[in-house]
């Protein structure tokens, strides 16, 4: 079972190409030798992440894994593959949030220039990632944070009478805020506005080099490893070749991007709470307190269990939501709401292991020399990065009366670890229409484990939520509250949630005592919302009655608790990083 986990000490990645094996592999052979003394050092020293970064040119890291086939100039190793890169992504956590987030906003900046018909961008752009160079993604603002409606850099018309024409040429000046990489990305991807054009039609992206005079760093707006930037541009001299998007299609690129950009975040935290389990687990079963072992508490035990399980369904929902990705098309957009789910559910899911893992660890978990204390300080940051949770689960809810009420046949979506090129991450079309979205159904992932306690007791309570919203569903004054309405986003989610977790038990053959303690805190979860959403001031009767009802217990186990509890305790030095 615990090949589920990462342990770098043993993984081969036998399932992935021979130049992907070797890519990952050394990967994590950099971290392993850089050593957990000077890892930690770098992080409580804020240092940049230079050496990394010599390491990623070196080894052709992002050039190889965020270029698409059609810019790899016949390499057949360069290609934007999202299996691949979900792994990468799940190494990066293991060793460090600054090294993810150095990537993560090199994905950022590459979307809008992978998503447009700027050939000489792009082709430069490839260049640049053979080169070693790392990119940003200009959107947020300080007075706007992502509002992509509004925006305060401004495009003026460079010359007399270019008002109306992008090959005139323009000169930019603004301000950017929460820029990653912003202190020395070869090709920022900033959005803006044209200040002779009023509305979606004038909306702008194009390209800056923070290297460029005219652009100005001000400042670090973290305290970290991380680079999270504000620069200024200031007349800043854009030409044809520098734009990438120009009205509605600008404003659809950062959208897309966005859809991009935060399904890295699940496995991100993923792999930052892989870690701790190991570190957390290793202290507390060595550690002895009023004489016994710190894991002869029972508490303990439930704390560390609750981890496991919670952590074994953010990986299984997080790759089953890969294969979804991989296989999307304009006919099959499915991972419109898988993606926000990984992004809001997983990240939350993250922060709930690490405290989890806190309260075993206690002050062991605060000290400067553990993975641990980096990890507890990060954790947070992921909910919070591409938007926030609550703007997820509003994103979520579009799409609940057809998944819950008119699926839709489906061909099988298998596992997706072919060495394919996903060239719709990058013509995803228009954005809109949420509320279309057909789904397969999602009853069948359910109904075929009747034989499991709890999935059968959850399934129950996802059935009940169909109950509530056919017999006392949100009034359209409800509907406006949406405190109340993200209660029932909440509740949707963990059907969403269940359902994946279940596919990809299947797929990968998950212990059955593990995958029943799974469903042991989705019910409980589900309760816990539905208790919630009963003490709504605005709740009807017929909604207090609802939820009510719709209260349940687990299914007691003891046996299966205690197998599961012998997996965990297994992993006891299981994995140590090298001093």
């Amino acid at each position: 079972m615990s090949g589920v986990l990462l342990n770098p000490t043993s993984a081969d990645y036998s399932h992935f190409d021979a130049e992907t094996r070797r890519l990952l592999r050394a990967t994590i052979d950099f971290f392993e030798s850089y050593g957990k003394e000077r890892l930690l050092t770098a992080d409580l020293n804020a240092e940049w992440v230079a050496d990394f970064l010599e390491f990623e040119k070196n080894e052709k890291l992002f050039a190889t894994f965020l270029t698409p086939a059609a810019y790899a100039d016949g390499d057949e190793n360069r290609r934007w593959d999202g299996a691949r890169n979900a792994a990468l992504s799940e190494i990066f956590g293991f060793f460090g949030l600054a090294y993810w987030y150095a990537e993560q906003v090199t994905i950022l900046g590459l979307g809008p220039i992978w998503m447009s018909a700027n050939e000489t961008a792009k082709t430069k752009a490839a260049q640049q990632l053979v080169d070693g160079e790392v990119m940003a993604f200009g959107l947020s603002e300080r007075a706007h944070g992502a509002d992509v409606y509004s925006t305060d850099m401004i495009l003026t018309p460079a010359e007399e009478g270019a008002a109306s024409d992008v090959a005139g040429g323009f000169t930019a000046s603004g301000t950017k805020y929460y820029i990653g990489n912003g202190n020395v990305a070869g090709m920022v991807s900033v959005f803006g506005r044209r200040a002779d054009v009023d509305g979606p039609e004038g909306y702008v992206f194009f390209t800056a080099d923070s290297r460029h005079p005219n652009y100005k760093l001000i400042d670090n707006v973290v305290h970290g490893q991380m680079f999270v930037s504000t620069f200024e541009l200031d007349e800043y001299p854009v030409s044809a070749d520098d734009i990438l998007h120009t009205g509605p299609a600008a404003f659809a690129a950062a959208l897309n991007t966005v859809n991009v950009g935060k399904f890295n975040l699940c496995h991100g935290s993923v792999g930052m709470c892989e870690h701790s389990l190991y570190e957390a687990i290793t202290h507390s079963n060595n550690r002895i307190l009023y004489g016994n072992p710190v894991t002869d508490f029972s508490h303990v035990q439930g704390n560390f269990v609750d981890a496991y399980a919670r952590l074994t369904a953010m990986k299984l929902f997080s790759d089953r939501a890969v294969d979804y990705f991989r296989s999307a098309s304009l006919d099959d957009r499915r991972y419109l709401l898988f993606n926000p789910v990984t992004k809001s559910k997983v990240t939350s899911e993250g922060e709930t292991v690490m405290t989890l893992l806190l309260d075993v660890m206690a002050a062991k978990g605060y000290e400067k020399n553990t993975y641990f204390h980096q990890a507890n300080r990060f954790i947070g940051w992921l909910p919070r990065l591409e938007g926030t949770v609550h703007v997820n689960v509003a994103q979520i809810l579009k799409f609940m009366p057809n998944y819950l009420f008119n699926p839709v046949e489906y061909p099988q979506i298998g596992t997706r670890l072919d060495a394919a090129d996903d060239a719709f991450f990058f013509a995803q079309g228009p954005v809109g229409g949420a509320g279309k979205v057909r789904f397969g159904d999602w009853t069948a992932s359910y109904e075929r484990r009747p034989d499991l306690a709890n999935v059968a007791v959850f399934y129950e309570q996802a059935k009940a939520l169909q109950k509530l919203l056919l017999t006392a569903a949100p009034s359209a004054e409800q509907q406006k509250d949406l405190d109340f309405v993200l209660t029932i986003g909440h509740l949707f989610s963990l059907v969403v949630y269940g359902q994946l977790i279940l596919e990809q038990a299947e797929i990968i053959g998950l212990d059955d005592d593990v995958l029943n303690r799974i469903f042991d805190f989705q019910i409980r979860d589900f309760s816990g919302y539905v208790v919630a959403l009963y003490g709504k001031p605005s709740a009807t009767v017929a909604q207090q009655d609802w939820a009510l009802s719709a209260v349940r217990r687990p299914a007691v186990d003891a046996e299966g608790f205690d197998r599961v509890w012998q997996q965990v305790r297994a992993l006891d030095g299981v994995y140590t990083m090298p001093e």
